[in-house]
């Protein structure tokens, strides 16, 4: 490395550059269509829009049927063609003082509103908006400027009532508390008058932010009732501000939808025409509203065709799941079930709620690196109860695999240092001739068999591990507000008072001065700035992601002046021989 400094001016400048693409790609470049794209059937909207704004529409049921305890007693070809019809919403629509049902658990505090079942405001009792404060995280609210409702309900033909999230609901209480136990039902009950009723039941288990939803229909009329479930999340996102020199890193995380197809991954951007448009069937798939850190998802029924939609105005968005209709004949009971996610982007609660809902905790281009390192640094925090020493171990042990290589380079550039007077002297030899002093030094260090850039080659590679690096620490929300020591109180933030940035200055430098010197005055001018310019970029990352470089730097260190005096022993015990 030190034999061309301009390689690692380069390599910095395509790091920056890196990262900024990345950050744009996640957030603005074109997005792939998602398979098994369907037209839209008639002339009507394909998201089965009602008046009364996005809220007030009740996605269409899924073209596929599937049999209930009536099978085959009706046809479904004619009732996938509409939503519930506009008299029902419009009567119901106008309902906003329906009464609230308080569900308190150890790690949420939810208001679910008993038009609909509607989840009004949900409270992360673990997570503050601010180290040190009182306030919480709050996902779902009715503020205008930042509405957010997760709703769901039972669609159907247009030819009758259905539980939809515009329905009245009555529950037996007006709260709820888990108190300990490790399991809370919250029931709540809707009956169309004439012998059909529906219980549709939130349950909440200790320490856990999936939420299964079920429903049980009994059919007690005297003919078959069809229905689907569907799920939908309203959200409005308002336009954040971005800086460079921001603390926010929230305000560079993706915001909005995002689905899974039962095979990939897709974020979705609500001002993208193909993506408003979206109407396709998916099997073993999920939705979801992002942000930084904490997600809202709805997980349908395995193994069963559901269809998902997407609607959006201005910032404001709805994106659904419609299950297929099923068929509950008379002096019937049918079960249907579906699973919601309000909370944290916790990894392994994540993909026990839904298939590789994990991954709503994205890491970019580099997941198959970022997913190991998170794993490493998981269970390296079990074992030392705090982050930061999870990412000093870490990094020692990404240093332990990568020492083979970092040795050989290490000795490579130990060489180049005793080479030095010599090179010193071709330079004084042919200060005049600078094609005749590159051939002179090429032919010293074949001759001595050193290779002159390759110091290079550990930074090459520790590249990949740092952007990598970069993600876990901005997208883990195990790391979020995660302390270290002292002055060091949330590792996914910068650090406060930029001491790290500035040990990592110091360290750089010294790491400089155990490498041989540029040849040439002037780049050896430029390499010893490089610290100062580095930890200015630096100073505005993560700390873990400081911290990180710093002990890869502080380890680099230590075995480079082991292999100086390896090499420098050698020498000198080789000389009287000579």
């Amino acid at each position: 490395m030190t034999g061309n400094p301009r390689v690692f001016l380069w390599i910095a400048l395509a790091l920056i550059l890196w990262l900024n693409y990345e950050a744009w790609m996640r957030d603005y470049a074109p997005r792939p269509a998602p398979a098994q794209t369907t037209a839209a059937s008639s002339g009507e909207p394909s998201t089965g829009e009602a008046p009364g704004g996005l809220g007030n529409a009740v996605p269409q049921a899924s073209t596929t049927e599937v049999p209930g305890s009536g099978e085959g007693a009706a046809s479904a070809s004619a009732a996938t063609q509409s939503s519930v019809s506009g008299p029902v919403a419009a009567a119901t629509a106008g309902t906003t003082h329906a009464g609230r049902v308080h569900v308190r658990t150890d790690v949420l505090d939810l208001d679910i509103s008993l038009q609909g079942g509607t989840f009004e405001r949900a409270d992360l009792l673990q997570y503050p908006r601010k180290k040190g404060e009182k306030e919480l995280v709050r996902l779902m609210n009715t503020a205008p400027a930042s509405l957010y409702l997760l709703q769901s309900g039972l669609t159907g033909p247009a030819n009758g009532e259905r539980p939809t999230h515009l329905a009245l609901f009555t529950s037996p209480q007006t709260e709820y508390r888990l108190d300990g136990a490790k399991e809370l039902r919250v029931p709540l009950t809707w009956t169309d008058g004439s012998g059909v009723t529906v219980t549709k039941t939130y349950v909440f288990t200790a320490g856990s932010y999936r939420i299964d939803l079920e429903y049980t229909i009994e059919n007690r009329s005297g003919a078959p009732w069809q229905a689907a479930t569907y799920a939908q999340i309203l959200r409005r996102d308002p336009v954040t501000k971005r800086s460079w020199f921001t603390t926010n890193v929230e305000n560079y995380a993706f915001h909005g939808p995002a689905i899974f197809d039962g095979s990939k991954y897709h974020k979705l951007n609500i001002h993208d025409s193909d993506d408003q448009h979206l109407d396709i069937q998916v099997t073993n798939g999920w939705i979801a509203a992002l942000q930084h850190h904490f997600v809202g998802a709805v997980v349908p029924a395995a193994d069963v065709p559901y269809r998902f939609t997407l609607a959006a105005e201005g910032q404001e968005f709805r994106i659904a799941a419609a299950g297929p209709l099923r068929t509950v004949a008379p002096a019937q009971t049918e079960k249907l079930s579906q699973t919601l996610f309000v909370g944290p982007k916790l990894q392994a609660q994540l993909a026990d709620a839904g298939p590789e809902l994990e991954r709503v905790a994205d890491y970019g281009r580099l997941t198959p690196l970022a997913g190991p390192l998170f794993w490493l640094l998981d269970k390296s925090h079990s074992v030392f109860g705090n982050w930061g020493w999870a990412i000093v171990f870490v990094t020692f042990l990404l240093k332990l695999l990568f020492y083979p290589l970092s040795e050989a380079s290490g000795r490579s550039m130990a060489k180049m240092r005793v080479l030095a007077p010599r090179v010193k002297n071709l330079q004084e030899t042919y200060k005049d001739d600078r094609e005749k002093l590159g051939r002179a030094m090429m032919e010293l260090y074949k001759r001595e068999k050193v290779n002159p850039v390759s110091g290079c080659l550990p930074t090459l590679v520790q590249i990949p591990v740092f952007i990598a690096f970069y993600w876990v620490l901005l997208e883990s929300v195990e790391m979020r507000q995660a302390p270290f020591i002292g002055w060091i109180n949330d590792l996914s933030s910068r650090d406060p008072f930029f001491v790290l940035p500035a040990i990592m200055a110091g360290a750089m430098f010294l790491q400089y001065r155990l490498n041989p010197k540029p040849p040439d005055p002037v780049q050896a001018k430029v390499f010893m700035f490089m610290p100062l310019a580095m930890s200015t970029m630096f100073a505005f990352f993560p700390a873990g992601l400081v911290l990180y470089w710093v002990t890869n730097t502080l380890l680099s260190i230590a075995q480079q002046w082991n292999i100086n005096r390896r090499i420098e022993n050698a020498r000198k015990k080789a000389t009287p021989r000579e």
